[in-house]
């Protein structure tokens, strides 16, 4: 069974040094969180199999790394200083803010009343100062997604690689959305990561493109341990789809707070490299209020077969990492009876665990035991699987309960049978996080044992 409550897991997070509060000695900032020691590694774990998939497995696909600020012009072309805003209210009875359609029978979430004020427009956006003085000219955004800097740089790119029709642009990295309620832990948040993929395709071919990255997505998401009873697609109603989608499709996962985007995959048509071609004029932008708006680039593809330059049309598979980490954690928490117990082990897939391996001295003040624990745990990270960690704390049960919450696949003890016995036949005992399984292993067979393991989840 996955997580059912989100209290649960806040309290693993911070428990097991997963995800924390940010600034939290200072009371916390809402909508702003910190990953810890354990979620660090994950996180970085989950955009790894994301690049894999989407960049070393392909060879369609380049990578980029684009700057956070932004020229302001950028997000006039795209049509995010116009449209990219949510209906806010305020409550006049406690005088909370929040999101109006998310609002449940037009109530304020926090007292309960009815006496809410009209919606008005917020831009989510933030601004921030560039050089040193502070006046309307000087002002660039935090990035709210980060397909713009792909679209901005598709000239660059192809340029230099000289791909061809189809090919897609790949980046992982921070956005920013001043969200005028954050809620459910890191589902909606303030700052966070997306892993978005721009592929470029011929028009006419768009359709059926979407179609193929949609069923693409959805198998990876499997892939990283989600169960398809909690996942759906989602194909969003035209009077809802933004204003550069031609069609939208999501897909959904049954988180603890209810059933919520995941990843969007949308059709964004020739729309976001036409418009970063547009003339300042058909955008009403003026050279004496924005300097540089007559600073633009043709980004268009030269078709060899019909000698012509064409605008792609752009598929785009874009998800949340802070979504997909949270998913994954609801996925895999899991409760068991052991016995007259219960523990609580997160059973990750192996590829995303934080740790790969804990090696556990069975006594924390044997030299002897701690010196052939450090070799092993030496000899097993040098095989570049990820992290393996010695775990010195001189209680086996304790360790075990510990690495089974952050989802360690392998616990190795050394006991005094490991130095006891000759080179040649020494053994390690080696316990499987799901079934708590424990056999000998010889330590002369323990990095092929280790490798094998890894080969095969």
């Amino acid at each position: 069974m996955p997580a059912t409550s989100m209290q649960d897991l806040v309290a693993l997070c911070k428990r097991r040094g997963f995800i924390f509060q940010g600034s939290e000695i200072y009371g916390g900032l809402q909508g702003i969180y910190d990953y810890g020691p354990m979620g660090v590694e994950l996180k970085n774990n989950l955009k790894a199999a994301w690049w894999r998939a989407m960049v070393y497995e392909r060879d369609d696909v380049e990578g980029l790394d684009a700057s956070i600020l932004t020229n302001r012009l950028v997000l006039r072309h795209s049509g995010h200083e116009a449209t990219f805003v949510d209906p806010m209210v305020d409550c006049r009875k406690c005088k909370s803010r929040w999101r109006a359609d998310q609002l449940k029978d037009g109530k304020c979430d926090k007292c309960g009343a009815t006496d809410l004020t009209e919606p008005r427009p917020f831009n989510l956006m933030f601004k921030t100062t560039v050089g040193p003085v502070a006046d309307d000219e000087s002002f660039a955004y935090l990035r709210p997604e980060t397909a713009q800097g792909i679209f901005t740089n598709f000239k660059n790119v192809l340029d230099a690689t000289s791909r061809k029709l189809p090919f897609g642009i790949a980046q992982i990295g921070k956005a920013f959305r001043n969200e005028i309620t954050p809620r459910n832990f890191i589902f909606r948040v303030r700052e966070f990561e997306q892993m978005e993929l721009e592929y470029f395709v011929m028009p006419g071919v768009d359709e059926q493109a979407h179609k193929d990255w949609v069923a693409r997505r959805l198998a990876w998401w499997q892939e990283q341990g989600l169960t398809s009873n909690h996942l759906q697609l989602f194909h969003q109603p035209a009077e809802d789809l933004s204003h550069y989608s031609k069609a939208t499709t999501d897909i959904l996962y049954h988180f603890p707070h209810g059933v919520e985007e995941l990843e969007g995959i949308a059709n964004r048509t020739d729309f976001d490299l036409g418009s970063h071609s547009k003339k300042p004029e058909e955008l009403g932008l003026s050279a004496h209020v924005l300097p540089n708006a007559d600073s633009v680039t043709k980004l268009t593809y030269r078709d060899l077969d019909s000698n012509k330059d064409i605008v792609p049309f752009v598929i785009e598979p874009s998800a949340g990492v802070d979504r997909g980490v949270l998913a994954v954690l609801c996925e895999a928490y899991t409760e068991e009876a052991v016995g007259d117990s219960t523990r609580i082990v997160l059973k990750l897939k192996p590829h995303l665990a934080p740790i790969k391996a804990a090696v556990i001295p069975l006594a924390r003040n044997k030299p002897e035991l701690v010196d052939v624990a450090q070799q092993i745990k030496n000899s097993l990270q040098k095989l570049g699987l990820g992290r393996v960690l010695l775990e010195n704390t001189g209680n086996i049960g304790k360790a075990y309960r510990r690495h089974d919450e952050i989802g360690t696949p392998l616990c190795i003890t050394i006991d005094f049978e490991t130095v006891e016995q000759s080179p040649a036949s020494a053994s390690v005992t080696v316990r499987n996080r799901d079934t708590m399984a424990q056999e000998r292993v010889l330590v002369s067979e323990l990095a092929s044992y280790f490798q094998e393991f890894y080969s095969q989840t």
